[in-house]
């Protein structure tokens, strides 16, 4: 299915590089399937966002520096991390800086994929996504309900996508927030789990894979069958 001719840079950050490269390369292959020209520089390194969430932003100078020199040439850049994206169009002030599902659904404009997931799918909307970047509306403010990666989701084959009773609460990840506040942010973890399990989901999907990682920690511990799935897989499925 071609769709557009565009020169197009993969950022991969740190976690989906050394745990996750299933996520990198389900991202690459669905945007050539889009017909994009798809480059990934090999001389990118970590964004920083890490030193800057934690109150060390003047160590992150020379990794945006680095995104700067490295991305200079490219008509877009995306990422399937929303969180590593809103921290490099805050860094960086570039605005070609996009989240996957932002990028297909705002750039690309994708209405027909071809895709085919057949199982109950849950979809955990990260807050990143959605408090920063605007991938999805927030459920406390009264205005007509939205959602990018829903709206990729809901065109996937064979694919049901359960609605959840808290469907906008963050999971606990929070960056080093779950290093530090341990006990929260395993509890609130659980409790997102909970949501997903009294919905019969066969799998939580999302667009972080930091706030996957986490819940599949959790999956892991408890014995679970319920799996993780970056929304990359399903829709290159």
């Amino acid at each position: 299915m071609i769709i557009h001719e565009m020169k197009i840079a993969l950022f991969i950050p740190c976690y989906i590089d050394q745990f996750y490269p299933q996520v990198g390369i389900a991202t690459y292959q669905l945007l050539k399937k889009m017909g994009c020209e798809v480059h990934f520089p090999q001389n990118q390194t970590c964004c920083g966002q890490p030193m800057a969430n934690s109150g060390y932003e003047h160590f992150s100078t020379k990794c945006t520096q680095s995104f700067v020199d490295v991305f200079a040439d490219f008509e877009y850049i995306v990422s399937p991390s929303g969180s590593c994206v809103l921290h490099l169009k805050h860094s960086t002030n570039k605005q070609n800086i996009f989240e996957l599902t932002e990028f297909l659904t705002d750039i690309l404009k994708i209405e027909n994929l071809e895709a085919r997931f057949p199982h109950r799918v849950g979809f955990h909307q990260s807050c990143h996504g959605q408090r920063g970047l605007g991938l999805a509306q927030m459920s406390e403010l009264n205005a007509p309900h939205f959602s990018k990666p829903e709206q990729l989701l809901n065109q996937v084959k064979d694919l049901e996508l359960i609605n959840l009773n808290r469907a906008d609460e963050c999971c606990g990840f929070g960056g080093t927030f779950c290093v530090s506040e341990e006990a929260i942010s395993v509890k609130m973890g659980k409790d997102r789990i909970t949501d997903h399990q009294a919905n019969g989901v066969e799998y939580i999907t999302g667009t972080d894979t930091s706030c996957l990682m986490h819940l599949e920690g959790i999956l892991k511990r408890q014995n679970s069958s319920l799996k993780v799935i970056h929304i990359a897989e399903i829709l290159n499925k």
